[in-house]
């Protein structure tokens, strides 16, 4: 099997069109979101419908989750509080149901699914976890891998024998050990902060037991104007650059 996992596309509509063009050539058998799929991008509204239209299960985002519960806006910086403020005023009544339906993680065969860290947060950001808090949810994680976002930055941690190895994930295959299990952060479609503004996802193939990164080209300089017209902040618009 082929599973796509796609994470914060934050509301960038030309970065996942291209992305799910990617998609359809990559003879893949499912696709999932890890959530932010609203938040800093122009477009939240036409990004959610693309999601609901090709049937892709989706957790919850912390992005989402203020949707849901504004007490949680107090996470974020002024900037990215104005911009979600934004963002809630561009949501249908439809999609704001949608994103009151999504759920803290998703569990698939030998694979879980979270936005932020096991098992199921949506606001702890993998750089903030000690290695002991790393050792601990790799201890009580049964699954084999747990894909997640939340940082934009692509990464692979693995775990053997009560040893971790943190590793940069490369836009290339990767070979996973049978023995081992992983923690993978699948980096942004929409908001990559790895130093390549490609939109990214990632394709695990179970029979290969394999980890293959996509970076794809987009039309950046269409959502930049698409974020400046929409009155979001600037520095939304210049970080995607």
């Amino acid at each position: 099997m082929r599973i796509a996992v796609i994470s914060d596309i934050h509301a960038n509509l030309e970065a996942f069109e291209q992305v799910l063009i990617d998609i359809g050539k990559s003879d893949i058998d499912s696709t999932v979101c890890l959530g932010d799929n609203i938040g800093y991008g122009p477009d939240p509204e036409p990004v959610v419908s693309l999601i609901r239209d090709h049937e892709i299960p989706s957790v919850m985002g912390n992005h989402e989750l203020a949707v849901i519960d504004q007490k949680f806006l107090t996470l974020f910086n002024p900037l990215a509080r104005r911009s979600l403020l934004k963002t809630i005023e561009m949501l249908s009544e439809e999609t704001i149901r949608f994103i009151y339906g999504l759920k803290p993680f998703m569990i698939y065969d030998e694979y879980r699914f979270v936005h932020g860290f096991p098992p199921d947060s949506a606001t702890t950001y993998l750089f903030q976890v000690t290695e002991d808090e790393l050792l601990h949810a790799f201890n009580q994680m049964k699954e084999k891998i747990c894909f997640l976002g939340h940082t934009h930055r692509l990464e692979i941690i693995s775990f053997k024998g009560g040893s971790i190895t943190r590793s940069r994930l490369t836009h290339n295959v990767i070979d996973l050990n049978s023995a081992d299990r992983y923690i993978v952060n699948t980096g942004s479609v929409g908001q990559p902060r790895d130093g390549d503004n490609h939109a990214k996802y990632v394709i695990l193939d179970t029979v290969k037991n394999i980890i293959e990164v996509k970076s794809i080209p987009y039309d950046i300089a269409s959502v930049v104007n698409k974020i400046m017209k929409a009155g979001l902040p600037t520095e939304h618009a210049v970080r995607l650059m």
